[in-house]
């Protein structure tokens, strides 16, 4: 852990930032059918204005974020009490619960009696389904995690080394706008693949080995989720190929089924009939009982997940839930065999992870990272042809809409 001194970059809670619209640490909105939406800002004193900059206070809560009432953070403990007595109901989101309120009195008696309930499942049924704004919004970010991961590929075959790549993909996303990275970049070199969110980061990728990177991006709020797989020397083996294949042809026969209607439990119960059977035709599972705890082994994720504001967005949404127009979703199969797993030598220390963010749509789905290249002649040529300076015009896909 480092000194308690140093300034860690901020991120607003999901929930919070949607409301409100403030992107600012230390403060507290109350929204009630009597008062609209009431915020409680922090107060800029002189110290704090010295060493961290302005801060937004009471004039910028009614004149930005447009809240109908404003009170700096000193007079919480006078007008929040009598909010909480006049209120039959109280919902607020626990993990971003502050003391500033909870060790209030009239909170505490209204939590003894049963008045306080999770804000959660009502502001993640509100963020399920996106605005068009919001969509303009996650089409830039999966554009901006493309472009930086394809940049983030070529370079990998001059300087194949984890931390390297690391550093490369975070430049190219800011450089194109971003305000950060969604999550610490996964590269995973080797066996290092096979561990599913490796973050050290640190290794020299060897020659012949695979490359797993799992990346995403911010723009204004919203996340961009992507991973592609590939060799840094530019050729796959002849085993990596196979596994790879597998795990493509999932990934493309699972998006078929996103549309309106279907779940995503449906669509991860497809992808685990299909990675089954072909495990067992590549010899990694065979005929047998215990196939499903080795299944799980080697791959115990699920197919994807929602995905906005937050990379694992709306906890509270089942999976269960049918998908609808304007939700946004991971499809993410993958195969991770440690070096010690008990099967092939030729498939041991390989991790391989393919994923792509797909839009529901009135009539289909619409792949938004459909411009990064996946296949392997694509990938090969791409490695290949960059060192002679002869990418342009190879990768001049669309994003993939299909109906």
């Amino acid at each position: 852990m480092m000194t308690d001194v140093v300034p860690y970059t901020f991120r607003q809670d999901a929930d919070y930032s949607y409301i409100t619209g403030c992107q600012q640490p230390g403060g507290v909105a109350v929204l009630g059918r009597d008062w609209g939406l009431c915020m409680f800002m922090p107060e800029a004193k002189p110290h704090d204005v010295l060493w961290q900059g302005q801060i937004a206070g009471v004039d910028a809560a009614l004149e930005s974020f447009k809240a109908d009432k404003a009170f700096p953070m000193s007079k919480l403990r006078e007008v929040l009490p009598e909010m909480i007595r006049q209120s039959s109901k109280l919902f607020h989101n626990g993990y971003t619960a502050t003391s500033a309120y909870t060790n209030l009195e009239a909170y505490q008696r209204a939590a003894y009696g049963g008045k306080v309930k999770d804000l959660s499942i009502y502001t993640h049924e509100l963020r399920w389904k996106k605005s068009p704004a919001e969509l303009k919004l996650m089409r830039e970010s999966a554009s901006i995690a493309c472009q930086a991961l394809l940049q983030t590929m070529m370079h990998s075959k001059m300087y194949p080394h984890e931390g390297i790549l690391s550093a490369k993909i975070e430049y190219e996303c800011r450089i194109r706008g971003a305000q950060r990275m969604a999550f610490n970049p996964v590269v995973g070199g080797g066996s290092n693949g096979s561990v599913i969110h490796y973050s050290r980061n640190d290794r020299k990728i060897k020659d012949q080995d695979l490359v797993l990177m799992d990346i995403g991006c911010e723009l204004h709020g919203y996340v961009s989720d992507l991973t592609r797989t590939w060799p840094p020397s530019g050729s796959f083996s002849s085993a990596q190929e196979e596994l790879y294949d597998l795990i493509l042809q999932t990934n493309k026969k699972s998006m078929e089924l996103c549309g309106p209607g279907t779940t995503i439990r449906e669509i991860h119960k497809y992808s685990v009939d299909m990675l089954l059977k072909g495990f067992k035709e590549i010899g990694l599972l065979k005929n047998g009982g215990t196939n499903s705890l080795r299944y799980d082994q080697l791959n115990p994720t699920s197919i994807g997940h929602y995905l906005s504001m937050d990379v694992h967005d709306c906890s509270t949404i089942s999976y269960d839930r049918v998908l609808e127009p304007g939700v946004v979703i991971t499809i993410e199969p993958g195969v991770y065999i440690p070096d010690d797993f008990d099967g092939p030598d030729r498939y041991r220390g390989t991790g391989i992870r393919i994923e792509d963010e797909v839009l529901i749509t009135e009539t289909g789905y619409e792949v938004l990272t459909g411009s990064m290249p996946k296949e392997v002649k694509h990938i090969e040529a791409l490695l290949n042809n960059y060192s002679r300076g002869g990418v342009e015009g190879l990768f001049n896909d669309a994003r993939v809409v299909s109906s």
